[in-house]
């Protein structure tokens, strides 16, 4: 006779299935802690010694470019699901985790979030996949709307080889993208209004972004106008969606130099934003980390 196991001895089972969001998450964020070490004291901190601007105007800029991403996520997911102000610091654990950790799992954490608090929203999938897939695409509509403007000037700039990487990497982006919009039907979840309005939001974050950054330089190095430095951040976002280019940073740091010279200064302002954003998100999740223990403190 085949004895059924006594439903006590289920419980465990259930309890893992429960709590698998809060496993996901504590996982994600002792990865991110993790990747911020390696990252910070490699060069990270040794870039923020070489040369800190001075000019407050920079900060300002900056501190706008950096929380750009978190808060036009919090204002799309404010409308979806009516989140509180406390799914601003899942939604910078998620960049954070997107950044240090690998691709994409910061939706995954994001994800194990909502689920936890699925009174709040009921199917939270769909969302959080429909958000993500139109982010990608608006990043690869306003990379091909640069490519078009960027290439009749700057063209001259680039060898032959580095042409044809362009070109095949544009035709790379064209067709990624394309799949999702010829089968949007199947693919996305979310009424057709709601998808364009998230597009929407989604290439502002990318325009004040862009428009941050190169304040942001200008002010570390007002020799070098605004419409330059806002030239050179729109070539900063085409490269660093161009999915063929080894390595960005050099390319774009070579092509920055070619335009305004200035190498070693404007190698070590690169350097000294790229370490100052490891050095944010270090705090942000220190900051975490002491709010989680405030909070529960078992």
């Amino acid at each position: 006779m085949i004895s059924v196991p006594e439903l006590d001895s289920l419980q465990p089972i259930e309890t893992i299935k429960r709590r698998w969001p809060r496993i996901l998450g504590a996982a994600l964020s002792l990865a991110m802690i993790v990747g911020l070490g390696f990252e910070l004291f490699g060069e990270g901190l040794a870039a923020l010694q070489q040369a800190v601007p001075t000019h407050p105007g920079f900060y300002i800029a900056f501190l706008i470019l950096y929380m750009s991403p978190p808060t036009f996520d919090y204002v799309i997911f404010r409308r979806l699901w009516g989140i509180p102000l406390e799914g601003m610091m899942a939604l910078h654990k998620k960049r954070i985790a997107n950044e240090v950790v690998i691709g994409y799992s910061g939706e995954a954490y994001f994800y194990a979030w909502a689920r936890a608090r699925m009174k709040m929203v009921a199917a939270p999938f769909g969302a959080v996949k429909d958000v993500t897939i139109l982010s990608a695409i608006a990043g690869n509509g306003i990379t091909l709307l640069m490519i078009g403007l960027a290439l009749p000037f700057g063209a001259t700039l680039l060898t032959e080889n580095q042409f044809e990487t362009l070109l095949g990497s544009a035709a790379v982006i064209v067709a990624t993208s394309l799949p999702f919009l010829l089968f949007s039907r199947r693919v996305f979840s979310l009424p057709r209004p709601t998808l364009w309005w998230v597009f929407g939001v989604h290439c502002l974050r990318l325009l004040v972004g862009s428009t941050m950054i190169g304040l942001a330089w200008h002010f570390a190095m007002p020799d070098v106008s605004v419409g330059m430095w806002l030239f050179l951040a729109a070539g900063r976002l085409l490269v660093s969606r161009l999915p063929l280019v080894p390595n960005k940073d050099l390319l774009f740091a070579n092509f920055a130099i070619i335009l305004i010279g200035q190498g070693e200064a404007l190698s070590e302002l690169i350097a000294v934003t790229a370490a100052m954003v490891l050095l944010l998100h270090g705090v942000l999740i220190g900051l975490f980390g002491i709010h989680a223990l405030i909070r529960n403190p078992r």
